[in-house]
Formats: structure tokens, C-alpha cells, sequence
């Protein structure tokens, strides 16, 4: 098979695991999947390893589902595999860092013979326990914890499973109905598999395989070679649970690859916003290749190079039954980490750091009165704070950086649930000053509709920690949270917005880079102008 043959194949791949997300997007129940595209999806060899992966998607969900298939061969066990087989678990450990995601494993067979498998991940709304939040002290707390088991065996769906899921959940009709869109985008990308192998007349994936993997390995390792070797390091400073934590990496650049050591990091919290080693892995592996290779496509071989170790215990290494509900608030901060190590060796690349971490609202609306018969909701909505000013551009405002997801809209979220979004909008000024400013963050104002009140749990960061400017900016304005009388809410933990009262999020702005002075007039004439600064 010559090269070019290959290449379109693989191009066939890529088609294929974005239809496959395509079909997850369309069919789930969730909106952060459907509206913000939370989810990841992929095509594995025979010995789970990634071939290609959909452009729709987290870095903590491919990066973390690349590694996660070999967990699932090895639980399963090889003579346990069988055609019409699709696996399941949201073990943070063995998939993607919490509760809330669950990956579903298929194998592909072809006559008869097992070729690779398809996996896709998505977050859903609710898996029980204390809720989607930071205040749990053990993993036990936070939810329904399904080990790695079959979701359907031989064709037969596990219905003892989903009854287990349907009664340990609040939104049992949204977490199955993701469950089976899981299986069924799986479903969609296996038989757009099966009808490439035989438009191209071939039996199996090692090939195609064999080829993807040498080409990617090898432009991965010349990219590496920019960056020169030696050791870097970096420490950052974010809230944590309202407790000020160290993260810190030594970061050893070879010609063969790059490796994270996160020794000095603070140790784990006893609260919900510790991270899996191996969620902290994929965000230290997407820092690597957003700057040295942004075009590369995510698989085996563009990720082997990238690796970790961290001291048990530490929170960038938490250990079972350690809480993990929203390791996003930390891990996602592990980019600007890796990359401000590195920002003195490619000074024309490196951002200033941004607010970094999601902030994520979720928003258990109950009834006032018990009596009335309203029905309760769980409401999930994803917002960005400001991205860190780049060396030649400025930051992007109220912008996913890294996690990359999209912010649902005001209208889905007020269709899922008792809730109003009164104002959201840019916030003036958040962003650091500099020769090139930091994006903004924004102000999101929300209310429950008339008869309802919500828990509301805080999951935010960049409030006593703002994100530091870069080369003489200026830092981005720090976050906050209130009520609309002036009261303050904890940047963390589950607190009551009661009837009537407007909950008012202050998101953070990134970081500015270079001398404030030495900023074009014109620019600054923009930003008067657009209301970005006062």
C-alpha cells in the first residue's frame, strides 16, 4: 500500500470519529454535551492504542480515554471480549479523573476476528451522591461509581445496570439516555469502519496503523527538538479550596521526549478538587503540543513522548478514595503550569497565564414550597474567564483555554430547568494591561424562576489567585461571587441562593503581556471604544 493510499485512509479515519462524536452531540440528553461539546471520541488498534481522534473534544477527555482503552482490555480480559460486546465505567482512575464522565468501550470485529475498538466519553448531568461539587471528603461521596463491566454483552443490554443507574441517580432519564447515546455514537462509527475496510479491500487496521504511527512519531520528535533540552521549572499559585495551593513542575526536555515531574506540588485537599495523575498527564501533554506542534493530530504516537510522575499524596496525584468530583479547577490550571516552564525558551509562543480553570455553575433547583408539586432539576452551565495575552496578539475573552468547550447558550440552559440568566456580558477592565492586553472575563447574573430556590455549588478559582501577566503585564483581574444585596459566597462549596435573590459570578481576566506603555494608541482607542476598558 503506498503512501498516498495511506494517507486517505487516515484522512477516512478522522471523517469517521467526528461522525461518531456527531452522533453522540445529536443524541445525547445532556447540555454540556450537546450545547458544549463536552465529550471525546476515538478509534483504537487491536491493542488500544489511538489511531485517530475527533476534533470535537477536551484534552482531559481524549488525552485521559487514549490511555484509558488498555485499562478496559485488561479489566475485561482478552478471552471476555465478543462480538456485539460494549464496555462501560467512570472509574476516575481508569478513564477521565471523576464521576461525572463515562466512557463506553466497543470492540470492532471483522469476520469473525476482533480488529480495534471505538470509545467515547461525555460528561452527564448527575451521578447521585452529594451532587456535581468540591464538598465531598471521600470518592464514596460524590456519586455512583461503576467499576469497568459490560454494558452489553453478545447484543443483550445489562438492564441489571441501568436499574442500579436509574435508582442512584436525580435525573435518571438524562444519565440512561446518555448512557445508551454512548454505545449507539460507538455503534455509528464501528459500521462507517466496517464499509472503509471494504471500499479498500483490507482486514484489519495494523497498517494504517503502523503508517499513522510512524509518521506522527517522528514529526512529534522533530517539533520537540524546538524546544532545547535541558530542565525547566515553574511554580503557580491558585485558591484551592479556600486555601491557597502550590502547584509546581520540573519539566526534562530530551531529544526523545519530555518529562513532567510535579515534586513541591501541595498535597491533596480534603475536598473534591484533587486530580487523578493521570488527568494532570493530559493537560501537561496538550501544554507540550499546543506549543511546539498545534496542527498535530492527537494519538498513540503524539502523545508517548509526554510524560509524568508526581509523590503519592500530592494533588496533582490523588490516590483512591480520594475526592475528585471537579479536578477540573486544578487540572486545568497544569497547562499555564507547563507552559510558563517553558515560556523563556520560546518567548514568540507562550501566553500569559488566564483564568484557566471552567467556571462551572450547577444548580440543584428545588421548590419552595414542598406542597406545590414542582418538579426538582439538576442545571449544569459551563462559562470561561479570560485567556492570558499572547506574545504578538491579545488575549480572547471569556474563552475555554485549555479545556476548550463551548459555553452554552442563555436559552438552553433556561429550557432545562427553573432559571433565569439576566445579564451576560463582558466585564470590563478584568483584563491585565500590557503591550498586549489579557482577554476579559464576564458577568453572568442568574436568579431562580418564582417558586423555586437552588443549592448552588461553587467550583471557582482565580478569585485570591488572579492570573499573573507576563513580561512586565499587568495580572488579570481576580473573580467573585455575591448575591445582588452584597452578600459574599465562598469561591467553593454548595450555598443557597434563596427566592428572589440574584446570584451575580465576577469571572476572572487573563493576564497581560508586556510593557502597559508600549501599547498601540490605536489599540487602546479600540478598547475605549468596544467598552473594554473604562
Amino acid at each position: 500500500m503506498n503512501d498516498l493510499r495511506h494517507q486517505v485512509i487516515w484522512n477516512r479515519l478522522i471523517s469517521i470519529v467526528e461522525e461518531q462524536a456527531l452522533t453522540l452531540v445529536r443524541t445525547t440528553f445532556s447540555t454540556s454535551v450537546r450545547e458544549a461539546g463536552d465529550l471525546s471520541a476515538g478509534v483504537f488498534d487491536v491493542q488500544g492504542r489511538m489511531i485517530a481522534q475527533a476534533i470535537t473534544g477536551t484534552p482531559g477527555h481524549v488525552n485521559t480515554m487514549a490511555a484509558a482503552v488498555g485499562n478496559f482490555i485488561e479489566d475485561i480480559g482478552p478471552h471476555r471480549i465478543y462480538e456485539g460486546d460494549a464496555y462501560i465505567t467512570n472509574d476516575p482512575w481508569k478513564a477521565t479523573g471523576h464521576l461525572h464522565d463515562f466512557t463506553v468501550v466497543t470492540p470492532v470485529f471483522r469476520k469473525g476476528i476482533l480488529i480495534g475498538y471505538f470509545a467515547c466519553t461525555a460528561h452527564v448531568v448527575d451521578v447521585g451522591g452529594r451532587g456535581f461539587g468540591p464538598d465531598a471528603g471521600e470518592v464514596y461521596e460524590e456519586g455512583l461509581f461503576v467499576p469497568i463491566m459490560k454494558f452489553i454483552e453478545r447484543g443483550v443490554l445489562n438492564r441489571d445496570l441501568i436499574n442500579i443507574v436509574h435508582h442512584n441517580v436525580r435525573e435518571s432519564g438524562q444519565v440512561v439516555g446518555d448512557l445508551h447515546s454512548l454505545a449507539a455514537c460507538n455503534e455509528t462509527g464501528m459500521r462507517r469502519l466496517l464499509s472503509t475496510l471494504d471500499e479498500f479491500d483490507l482486514d484489519d487496521l495494523e497498517e494504517v496503523a503502523t503508517f499513522v504511527f510512524d509518521r506522527t512519531r517522528r514529526a512529534t520528535l522533530e517539533r520537540l527538538r524546538a524546544l532545547p533540552c535541558g530542565t525547566y521549572t515553574n511554580e503557580m499559585r491558585v485558591d484551592g479550596y479556600n486555601d491557597t495551593i502550590t502547584l509546581a513542575v520540573t519539566l526534562t526536555v530530551t531529544g526523545s521526549g519530555a518529562h513532567a515531574d510535579f515534586t513541591g506540588t501541595s498535597p491533596t485537599c480534603g475536598h473534591g478538587v484533587n486530580v487523578p495523575l493521570g488527568y494532570a498527564h493530559a493537560y501537561m501533554t496538550y501544554a507540550l503540543l499546543v506549543a511546539l506542534a498545534p496542527e498535530m493530530p492527537s494519538n498513540h504516537a503524539s502523545l508517548a513522548p509526554f510524560t509524568v510522575s508526581a509523590p503519592e499524596g500530592c494533588i496533582l496525584n490523588a490516590r483512591h478514595p480520594d475526592p475528585v468530583s471537579v479536578r477540573h479547577v486544578i487540572g486545568h490550571f497544569v497547562t499555564d503550569l507547563c507552559l510558563g516552564a517553558i515560556a523563556e525558551a520560546l518567548p514568540g509562543i507562550v501566553p500569559a497565564e488566564g483564568a484557566g480553570a471552567l467556571w462551572n455553575f450547577h444548580v440543584s433547583a428545588r421548590p419552595t414550597d414542598p406542597a406545590a408539586g414542582l418538579p426538582h432539576h439538576e442545571i449544569l452551565m459551563f462559562n470561561s474567564g479570560g485567556t492570558g495575552a499572547r506574545p504578538a496578539l491579545d488575549g480572547l475573552n471569556a474563552t475555554a483555554f485549555p479545556s476548550g468547550v463551548r459555553t452554552m447558550s442563555t436559552e438552553a440552559t433556561e429550557q432545562v430547568g427553573p432559571i433565569v440568566i439576566w445579564r451576560k456580558e463582558l466585564r470590563p477592565d478584568s483584563g491585565g494591561a500590557g503591550r498586549l492586553r489579557g482577554g476579559l472575563g464576564q458577568v453572568i447574573e442568574l436568579s431562580p424562576t418564582e417558586g423555586y430556590e437552588f443549592n448552588f455549588s461553587c467550583m471557582f478559582d482565580r478569585v485570591a489567585n488572579p492570573a499573573r501577566g507576563r513580561h512586565g503585564g499587568a495580572d488579570g483581574t481576580a473573580g467573585g461571587v455575591r448575591l445582588d444585596d452584597g452578600t459574599p459566597f465562598d469561591a467553593k462549596g454548595r450555598q443557597l441562593v434563596p427566592e428572589g435573590r440574584h446570584l451575580i459570578l465576577e469571572l476572572p481576566g487573563g493576564g497581560g503581556f508586556g510593557d502597559p506603555a508600549e501599547r498601540d494608541p490605536v489599540a487602546v482607542e479600540r478598547d475605549l471604544e468596544q467598552g473594554y476598558v473604562s
